[in-house]
């Protein structure tokens, strides 16, 4: 019997925002994601006490998993970062620092939690109205005519991980290898409800990044060089595709659950085994010169096979399986005890041989308008393979969330500057009516809304690493980067252009440091020159519900009165 011991009470926290080591807590979270923040991001190395693999990254979606915390408190914020981050890959650390910023900026006016919630939820409503409207200034239309835009909305995701390690040349291949592969994704005509395809990421270490690139098709591993003969000899037709999804090991185990009945003196693995060659023997009269597995195949009919001129490949992996599907027109035969029906038959249009580094590969084309592609990861080492892989699956999400909403914001920390300076014009001409609504005096609603604006205003600071200033032009409200090792007489020719590089600097242009008092302004709409694109892009409905849940889960963190822990 078990020893008994007596259970512990139960631990409150009141007020934990009053709580000295929670506090110390937040602030430690917020320096480690806002030192990640932005192409000049600091990496961050992770590593677990009782061993396992090192993290390396200054993605949020890496990095937040990777650091556990006993903090109820901390994975609260953590897990509301992430849900957006699983919903929209991207934004993870703007919602995060500009959540973890409401809250410091709250504590630190003095405000009633109840009256900081209701301020951060009307300025909240002011910026997402502002934000879809037509007339907003921080928003471009996508041109879908023309793929720069898409790259340069590509190019600003993939530059902003640092620990990718791109050169200028590298991001640039990289940004149109991404833009290829979803547009290829795409179909083309397809009537009535359209879906789109998939991309299949292949890594190669240990080559160039420009050596990258992106097939039409799919390609998948072919271990047996000994079949690269067949495949060059094969006609460029039409051929026959089956997709077995059940186990071809022969094993009794894989005959599926229930009592099986064995009578005495009888082999069981030579009747299996005559029941795999029986297959062999219909796929081989049905003419089919590609067999795949997703799992292991008896070596007895592998050689059957290949003996008469079928190319096989097992151990497919279900990740795999429905690309293939889609591509060849395959069902999945899910048994090898009844005779594979002629319909569940797929076909290709074309087989080629492919080599990258030490993999060997089979491209699969196919017979007709297919929205699979395939795209070749190569990158030096394991640690920055590994990054591009996953920035390279975000960077597509975030491309085909512009089939939804057609628009971007500006990058490079201007959109936070140009709403910074909107709400506080806003607020300011406003403020009868909001002090009304709200219910609060009309001190409370102005140090609410120079909370919420700092805290807009520090996201733009967090992109700053080299000790150099951040600043905003008092025209249209843009971010700029004054460079720490520039005199400040000379700041006019030192800042070249804003953060989203629309803007130029000019003589008479006046500037205010960030996070300092200025007075507010209307930001003035910028000039409609087509000639002039913005250099960064951010994914507009990643940023929108960023935004959202960054002020949403501060309400809820400022309204926390409680926290009660089971220590048992």
């Amino acid at each position: 019997m078990s020893r008994l011991s007596k259970k512990s009470p139960s631990l409150c926290t009141d007020l934990p925002l009053d709580n000295a080591d929670i506090c110390k807590k937040l602030d430690l979270l917020r320096q480690l994601l806002r030192s990640c923040f932005g192409p000049t991001g600091r990496l961050k190395q992770v590593h677990n006490n009782i061993g396992g693999h090192v993290v390396t990254t200054s993605t949020s979606s890496v990095l937040l998993p990777a650091i556990s915390s006993s903090q109820p408190f901390i994975n609260l914020i953590k897990t509301s970062i992430l849900n957006h981050v699983s919903r929209f890959s991207d934004c993870g650390l703007f919602a995060a620092i500009l959540c973890l910023s409401l809250i410091e900026q709250a504590k630190q006016s003095g405000l009633r939690g109840n009256v900081a919630i209701r301020v951060n939820k009307h300025l909240l409503g002011l910026c997402t109205s502002y934000l879809q409207g037509e007339d907003c200034g921080c928003k471009v239309k996508l041109d879908f005519c023309s793929s720069q835009s898409l790259i340069t909305l590509a190019r600003s995701v993939i530059s902003s991980k640092p620990t990718c390690v791109l050169t200028e040349p590298e991001t640039l291949h990289i940004s149109r290898l991404a833009v290829q592969a979803f547009l290829l994704t795409v179909p083309c005509s397809s009537p009535g409800i359209v879906s789109l395809g998939k991309i299949v990421t292949v890594s190669v270490e240990g080559h160039g990044v420009l050596n990258s690139a992106v097939f039409p098709g799919l390609l998948l591993d072919m271990p047996d060089v000994f079949t690269i003969d067949k495949v060059e000899n094969l006609p460029s037709d039409a051929l026959r595709v089956v997709l077995f999804s059940a186990s071809l090991a022969g094993d009794l185990s894989e005959l599926g659950d229930g009592i099986i009945e064995v009578h005495p003196g009888v082999d069981t693995d030579s009747q299996i085994l005559d029941q795999l060659l029986e297959l062999g023997k219909q796929v081989v009269k049905d003419e089919v010169k590609l067999f795949v597995c997703q799992k292991v195949i008896h070596p007895v009919l592998q050689q059957y096979l290949r003996s008469h001129g079928s190319i096989v490949i097992e151990r497919l992996g279900i990740t795999l399986m429905e690309p293939l599907t889609q591509l060849t027109g395959a069902q999945p035969v899910a048994t090898l005890h009844t005779t594979i029906p002629a319909k569940a038959y797929g076909r290709v249009r074309d087989l080629r041989i492919r080599t990258f580094g030490s993999k060997t590969m089979l491209h699969l084309h196919p017979p007709g308008e297919c929205a699979i592609c395939t795209m070749i990861l190569c990158h030096r080492n394991e640690t920055m393979l590994s990054e591009l892989k996953v920035v390279c699956q975000k960077t597509e999400h975030v491309l085909r969330l512009t089939l939804r909403e057609p628009s971007a914001l500006l990058g490079g920390g201007c959109t936070e500057t140009h709403l910074a300076a909107y709400i506080r014009h806003k607020s300011m001409n406003e403020i009868p009516e909001t002090v009304s609504a709200l219910g609060c005096s009309q001190t409370e609603c102005l140090l609410g809304v120079e909370g919420f604006c700092r805290s807009l205003e520090a996201v733009a600071v967090a992109l700053e690493h080299d000790g150099g200033s951040s600043l905003m032009d008092l025209t249209h409200a843009h971010h700029w980067s004054h460079p720490a090792d520039v005199l400040t007489e000379h700041m006019g020719d030192s800042l070249g252009s804003c953060g989203c590089g629309l803007v130029e600097s000019s003589p008479n242009q006046k500037w205010t440091y960030l996070n300092s008092k200025y007075p507010q302004f209307s930001p003035a709409p910028l000039s409609e020159d087509a000639s002039v694109q913005p250099h960064v892009l951010d994914s507009f409905t990643a940023k929108l519900n960023a935004l959202q849940v960054a002020v949403e889960t501060a309400n809820l963190a400022l309204d926390v009165r409680y926290l009660i822990q089971d220590v048992n």
